[in-house]
C-alpha cells in the first residue's frame, strides 16, 4: 500500500484523520489559515515527495499550482489546514504486537533526525515495555492511540496475515490561525497509513 492508498483508506476509516482534499487548481485557500500541500503518486517511489508545510494561502497556492504541473497525471496534490504538532510519532501494528514511537513536536524530528522520546511496545493485549522516557506519553494518550488498533487490524487483516505490518503516522496537534495563534485544544490526528514488510 502506497501513500495515496493510505490517504484514501484513512478517509474511510473511523480514525481521526487530516481533513485533506484533492487540489485541482480551482480551489481558493482561506487566507486566515496556514496550509499544508502534499502530493501522492499512483505508482513508484512515494517517499520524500515535495511538500509545503505551514505557509500562507498565496505561497501555498503557488506551490500547489507548480506541484500540480510537475506531477501531471502521475498522482494527486492534496491540501489541508496546517496544524502545530505537540507530540508526534508512528504506530506500527502487527498481528502479535503494537509499537508506538513518539517524539517532541513534529514527526520530522523522528524520521529525519532519528530523535525519539519513547518507544512503547505492547504484547499480549495489555503488557507494555518502555524504552526511553516512559512519562512522555500520558496513560490516556497511549490508550487513545491504542483504542484504534482493532479498527486498523480489521482494515489491514490480509496484510497482517501475510506477515506485513500497518504503519501509521500521528500527532497530538493544535489548530492555529495564519499567525500561529492556537485555536483549539490538543487532538489526536492520523495523517498517513501504509503497509511495510516484516
Amino acid at each position: 500500500m502506497n501513500k495515496l492508498m493510505g490517504l484514501l483508506e484513512l478517509k474511510e476509516m473511523r480514525l481521526p484523520s487530516i481533513p485533506w482534499r484533492q487540489y485541482t487548481g480551482k480551489e481558493e485557500l482561506n487566507d486566515q489559515l496556514l496550509w499544508t500541500i502534499r502530493c501522492a503518486v499512483y505508482r513508484g517511489d512515494d517517499l520524500n515527495l515535495p511538500r509545503s508545510v505551514g505557509k500562507n494561502s498565496a505561497e501555498s497556492k503557488r506551490f500547489a499550482d507548480a506541484l500540480l504541473r510537475k506531477i501531471n497525471d502521475n498522482g494527486i496534490v492534496i491540501y489541508y489546514p496546517y496544524f502545530i504538532a505537540k507530540k508526534s510519532g508512528t504506530l506500527e501494528v502487527r498481528n502479535s504486537s503494537v509499537v508506538i514511537e513518539a517524539v517532541k513536536e513534529d514527526l520530522w524530528n523522528l524520521v529525519t533526525y532519528s530523535d525519539r522520546e519513547v518507544t512503547v511496545i505492547c504484547r499480549n493485549g495489555s503488557e507494555k515495555e518502555f524504552v526511553g522516557n516512559r512519562e512522555f506519553l500520558t496513560e490516556s494518550e497511549q490508550e487513545e492511540i491504542l483504542k484504534y488498533v482493532p479498527e486498523i487490524k480489521k482494515l489491514f487483516r490480509d496484510d497482517l496475515l501475510e506477515g506485513r505490518a500497518a504503519l501509521l503516522e500521528w500527532s497530538y496537534a493544535v489548530s492555529c490561525d495564519r499567525d500561529k495563534n492556537l485555536a483549539s485544544e490538543d487532538y489526536l490526528v492520523f495523517y498517513e497509513a501504509r503497509t511495510v514488510n516484516a
